[in-house]
């Protein structure tokens, strides 16, 4: 039943004891949009951070899932990838973020992974995706809270060091909630 509902083929609102007969009830499921993120490190205590060209600020590498079925994990090595032509193989979920929708701005889900360290040769293979990165640099992380955007910067802030996934909502822990 709930299948049938759910694609409008299900019965009326008259059928469901809503009083009115009617064309069948349309039911959608909410879709939030998300993204992931990677932390990278240098191996000497500095991350790998990004300036967009299409946005202030820092960011990490990362950016928005594909609609089509992208996990997070996918979405994460696809855009790290696309914005730097480095591979990543390994990663470990550190932060969830969810964001309330505000005005002008949808919300939704933020995934970050520790993807480990890169060494020499890695980092002087990196290569940006020109459109959307006008520049990278090595931050140690006192000098990346100072540079990353507010909601990233929170994200990150939390996630180094941690042992466990951390849970965020709007970029603040969550009482009571452990990863």
């Amino acid at each position: 039943m709930a299948a049938a509902i759910a694609d409008g083929t299900g019965p009326s609102t008259a059928d469901r004891g809503g009083g009115r007969a009617g064309p069948p009830a349309r039911f959608e499921l909410p879709r939030i949009p998300a993204s992931a993120g990677a932390l990278i490190g240098d191996g000497s205590g500095r991350i790998l951070i990004l300036e967009p060209t299409y946005k202030p600020g820092w960011t990490i590498p990362g950016g928005q899932i594909e609609a089509d079925g992208e996990s997070p994990w996918d979405g994460c090595r696809r855009e790290v990838s696309e914005e730097t032509g480095l591979t990543v193989t390994s990663g470990r979920l550190v932060c969830v973020d969810f964001l309330r929708p505000r005005p002008r701005k949808p919300g939704g889900m933020r995934f970050v992974f520790d993807c480990g360290t890169v060494d020499a040769g890695q980092r002087e293979s990196i290569v940006l995706q020109a459109e959307e990165i006008g520049g990278y640099r090595w931050a140690a992380p006192d000098e990346a809270a100072r540079l990353l955007s507010g909601p990233v910067g929170r994200r990150v802030a939390h996630a180094l060091g941690a042992e466990r996934t951390v849970y965020l909502e709007d970029g603040q822990p969550v009482p009571g909630v452990t990863g």
